[in-house]
């Protein structure tokens, strides 16, 4: 399985340095504004300077960025108290966690995140209701008698809470390199397996994974020692650079890491993010470099010399290399082709530069390559589903599976020869996985036993369209639509709406359970593809970021203004949910279109876009945000920063705001001031609620249990906003009464 550095996709648990438990239980909290624990105003000025001159900026709740100090402990304690009661009173919220745990606790047993070494298939599996996925192996994809379990992070923690961050088998099949962590930090520790036994070997190497820079490793050619991404140890650099300048350093099995040596470190900058990937032969190793979040990429190949060489810089306009089976390497373009090409280069030549175009820009954004002996296989976007098509290795089309329509098609690994599988989803149907080898089966894909049964959740037939919105400046922005049939369009359904917007990341159809539960009780999903994305290629994500970030909110607002004028629902029955990018545009929403809404969950947001630069991930993202030390783009992040547009006296809709406290990603105190802040606002009871999990992070390594709770806190938040009940035909819920904190109206 190729590690994971796809830091900012909206996940689908989304969502214990303070020592909390995962919601917190302590006595009733003093009150201040509006019945909240009292939160005591410390302002703080800053000068910036803009476009137009020197800008002082006022905040009143910088002392809640510390989150060592015990008044913010102490705050957190209380609010999460808060939030308790209030959520814990509410009618539906009992049935909706039973009937959560039921729908996704017994969901069918599901295998992901392959890879195929050494004769043998590894896979990810879920089994609920086990917390964590397991890694696997089984001779092939129709082999599951032969399936068994390598590592079982269930084993390691009672509470569910070890997780497997991405692993990699060596060339042979024999071991496997597994970053392991704990609490959802996303702080690795790279452990070796035998693939035969599951026993662990002593080899123990720290900070291989974190989340500002992710983590990677790759095998070498006689399965003796892994080259692995490394973060500085105590005492090499401050203790604010911890998360910074990742290198790639060399450890041979059987020796303390103390004695592991860097091999390609001084040439990469201090917000590298490096994925590693080894030929199949191991001499030759590939680095593909992020420079940030904001889709600069360099590469650099190690060969039978033991030297590193640049093939090309952050600048020249590659997006994704990958090691082919000919003695090539083949790449993503984007100058001059923003869909992208593809180019291919032998391993001995100078560089990327002169590599020659096998596949050219066509009306389809080229988003993965997978070269097998004689085919090239290419995952590509069409303005978010997503399709495979096949090449020769010299760019001569071949017919292509086909698949259903507004889907997502993921290619999972490559098999022998020009075997691969590869996965196919929808919103209202699961994975379904496929071999495709033009060896066998007549060249048609075929379904493997590793699919997921068919779903009959007593759902009736299912609608899927996609709708356009018109922004602001007048952009077509796709939005996809999944109801029952038969939804009568009266203006008075509930709606759900979705998008992310950010870092080039795409918004995919997907099916979830966690969907299927709201679509059960009569509501209308709804995942808009915004700009800021990558739906239609680079030029569509770089229309929503740095000082074009604003498009981002008006293409999300009018994705709303869409379903209300078409009337699928109407402002007072539309609930509006993102995580991470994700929960900065919630942010945006609540403060620039309040009218719009009738209920916001947001989770691990960023609200303070002056001060999350001066955060170790913050900085990976100035590449995609800014940095205020640019006047123009300080003027554009002080424009739209939520923190700093909320009004008091102003009419907000109910919100909720989701954060975890060992979050490396976004940091925890975004959600706790604009919660201060928020919470002082509010001017006429409605709530403001803020949930921080002490046994999780940005929601990666979440356990089952946990995600189930939280998603229980966040249906039953949204059903009372909305004023829905567990039954369709059921009468609306009655305001709930919970003393000290507003009440829904």
């Amino acid at each position: 399985m190729s590690p994971n550095l796809f830091k900012h996709a909206l996940v689908a648990t989304l969502l214990s340095a303070l020592g909390l438990p995962a919601v917190a239980q302590v006595a009733a909290p003093a009150t201040g504004t509006n019945g909240y624990p009292a939160t005591v105003k410390r302002p703080a000025t800053d000068t910036y300077t803009g476009a137009n001159g020197a800008q002082k900026v006022v905040e009143d709740y910088r002392w809640l960025e510390t989150l060592d100090d015990p008044a913010v402990k102490d705050w957190v304690t209380l609010q999460n108290t808060a939030t308790r009661r209030y959520l814990d009173a509410l009618p539906a919220r009992i049935a909706i966690r039973d009937e959560l745990k039921q729908l996704i606790g017994s969901a069918p047993v599901t295998r992901s995140a392959f890879a195929f070494s050494g004769g043998k298939l590894f896979a990810l599996k879920r089994q609920p209701p086990k917390n964590q996925p397991m890694l696997v192996m089984l001779d092939g994809p129709d082999a599951l008698d032969t399936e068994k379990v390598v590592v079982d992070p269930n084993l390691r923690n009672d509470k569910g809470t070890t997780a497997i961050d991405w692993y990699v088998p060596s060339h042979d099949g024999r071991l496997v390199a597994v970053s392991l962590s704990d609490n959802g930090s996303e702080k690795g520790t790279l452990r070796i397996f035998e693939t035969a036994t599951g026993n662990e070997l002593p080899d123990v190497v720290p900070r291989v994974q974190n989340p500002t820079g992710g983590g990677s490793v790759a095998w070498n050619a006689d399965n003796s020692g892994v080259w692995f991404t490394r973060y500085p140890a105590p005492m090499e650099r401050p203790a604010e650079d911890a998360g910074f300048y990742q290198q790639v350093y060399f450890h041979k099995l059987g020796t303390r890491s103390t004695l592991d040596t860097v091999s390609l470190g001084s040439e990469l900058p201090r917000i590298a993010e490096t994925a590693l990937q080894a030929s199949d032969d191991g001499r030759y190793v590939l680095a593909s470099v992020r420079n940030g979040d904001g889709g600069e990429v360099g590469f650099w190949l190690l060969g039978p010399t033991g030297k590193w060489r640049q093939l090309a810089g952050f600048t020249d306009g590659y997006r994704s290399a990958v090691m082919g089976r000919d003695g090539r390497i083949y790449a993503i373009a984007l100058k001059g082709s923003p869909r992208g090409r593809i180019v291919a280069m032998k391993l001995d030549a100078a560089g990327l530069a002169k590599a020659a175009t096998i596949v050219p820009q066509s009306d389809v954004v080229i988003e993965d390559i997978r070269p097998t002996v004689t085919r090239l296989y290419v995952g590509v976007l069409v303005g978010g589903p997503s399709e495979i098509r096949v090449y020769t290795l010299a760019g001569k089309a071949l017919p292509a599976p086909k698949v259903e329509p507004i889907s997502t098609v993921q290619i999972g690994t490559r098999l022998d020869g020009d075997a691969i599988l590869y996965a196919d989803q929808s919103f209202v149907t699961p994975f379904a996985w496929y071999r495709l080898d033009p060896k066998r089966d007549g060249g048609e894909p075929v379904k493997t036993a590793l699919s997921a049964p068919p779903e009959d959740l007593a759902m009736g037939d299912l609608t899927v369209t996609r709708v356009m919105a018109k922004s602001k400046d007048g952009t077509q922005v796709p939005v996809n639509l999944v109801m029952k049939k038969g939804v009568v369009l009266n203006g008075a359904n509930p709606a759900l709406l979705t998008a992310y917007g950010g870092y080039g990341q795409s918004q995919r159809p997907r099916y979830s359970r966690r969907v299927m539960f709201w679509l059960m009780h009569g509501g209308v999903f709804a995942m808009a593809n915004i700009r800021g994305g990558g739906e239609f290629g680079e030029e569509w994500h770089l229309n929503g970021n740095l000082t074009k970030k604003q498009n981002v909110f008006d293409d999300f607002a009018a994705s709303a203004r869409m379903l209300i004028d078409q009337r699928y629902t109407n402002s007072k029955k539309l609930a509006i949910e993102g995580g991470s990018n994700g929960g900065l545009l919630m942010g945006a929403e609540i403060v620039q279109h309040p009218e719009l809404y009738g209920a916001v969950v947001s989770h691990v947001g960023i609200y303070d876009m002056l001060r999350v630069e001066l955060t170790p991930n913050g900085a990976f993202n100035v590449p995609e945000f800014g940095t205020v030390e640019d006047p123009a783009q300080f003027d554009a992040l002080y424009a739209y920063s939520p923190l700093h547009h909320v009004v008091d006296g102003k009419t907000y809709p109910p919100l909720m705001m989701l954060t975890g406290i060992n979050d490396g990603r976004v940091d925890p105190w975004q959600s706790l001031k604009m919660a201060a802040r928020m919470q002082a606002a509010n001017p006429d009871g409605r709530p403001v609620l803020l949930r921080v999990a002490g046994d999780a992070g940005h929601g990666q390594g979440m356990s089952l249990s946990s995600s189930i709770e939280q998603d229980a806190d966040t249906f039953a938040f949204i059903f009372q906003s909305l004023g829905m009940s567990m039954q369709e035909s059921a009468t609306p819920p009655q305001p709930v009464t919970v003393p000290g904190l507003p009440q829904t109206k």
